[in-house]
């Protein structure tokens, strides 16, 4: 396992399209579980997971450098480990365990801190797209919807050291952009602003300025935005779920180009 999987996609590029198998990351759930009882949930990459959960216990404080665990781990059906268990002595516990929270959420993932596999199911619903969908997007309208946003990030241009997301609307209205150190937070922050001022029915598209992770697609799910372009990759996960959940996935959206992944069949 090198933490890859090929996915098919469609490249638009100067006016042709071209199918292309691409490797992507692997983004998968990995349950942590101490002395039996589930203590959260972290999206990784496969491999080296036990060393990503001593490393991430030690930093949470609930295990010391010199303690002593066991790990133990589950895995399922395409050899993947979904949980690991991990057998601490009661009297070494640390205070990152005794808190009442599970574990602090960071700004960089918005999934970080579920305590259990079944805590990342969405509510599901209707697809977003299907076989009746009537209206289609052109690449061209889509990249002047980035351009507007790449304007608008006035953080960016000062800092460059931010995330920017904006949601526009099927005829290309700017609805809200919103800038963030964290991709999950400006995703958040748009999406309060649409709520706020009643427009969350007239948003369709999110134009993202990261990369598009499980969580960026649940959220835009749960807003009923159909439409993520965003300037980076896509993880494995975002696709599995926006197939499943009718949503057009459109990355490496730069210099007039843009590969889609899942429901390309609304873009022209």
């Amino acid at each position: 396992m090198d933490g890859t999987a090929d996915y098919d996609g469609i490249k638009f590029e100067n006016g042709s399209f071209t199918k292309v198998s691409d490797p992507l990351t692997i983004e998968h759930p990995l349950e942590i579980s101490i002395n039996g009882k589930p203590f959260t949930v972290v999206m990784q990459t496969p491999g080296d997971e036990e060393d990503l959960t001593r490393g991430l216990l030690f930093a949470e404080d609930v295990i010391q450098a010199k303690t002593e665990i066991k790990c133990t781990a589950e895995k399922n059906e395409q050899n993947l480990i979904t949980k690991i268990n991990v057998d601490i002595p009661a009297d070494q516990l640390g205070d990152g365990y005794l808190s009442a929270r599970s574990l602090l959420s960071v700004s960089s993932c918005g999934i970080c801190g579920k305590q259990s596999l079944e805590d990342l199911q969405i509510q599901k619903g209707d697809s977003l797209t299907n076989s009746k969908t009537k209206q289609t997007y052109s690449l061209a309208a889509l990249f002047d919807m980035q351009e507007k946003m790449f304007q608008a990030q006035s953080l960016f241009q000062l800092t460059g050291g931010c995330h920017g997301v904006a949601a526009f609307s099927s005829t290309g209205e700017l609805l809200a952009i919103k800038e963030d150190i964290g991709r999950h937070n400006a995703m958040d922050k748009v999406v309060g602003n649409l709520l706020k001022n009643n427009q969350q029915k007239q948003a369709k598209i999110i134009l993202f300025s990261g990369r598009i992770s499980y969580e960026i697609v649940s959220k835009a799910f749960r807003a009923k935005i159909s439409i993520i372009m965003a300037v980076s990759a896509p993880s494995t996960l975002a696709i599995d779920f926006a197939k499943e959940y009718g949503i057009i996935i459109l990355s490496f959206s730069r210099n007039g180009k843009s590969t889609c992944y899942a429901n390309c069949q609304i873009i022209s």
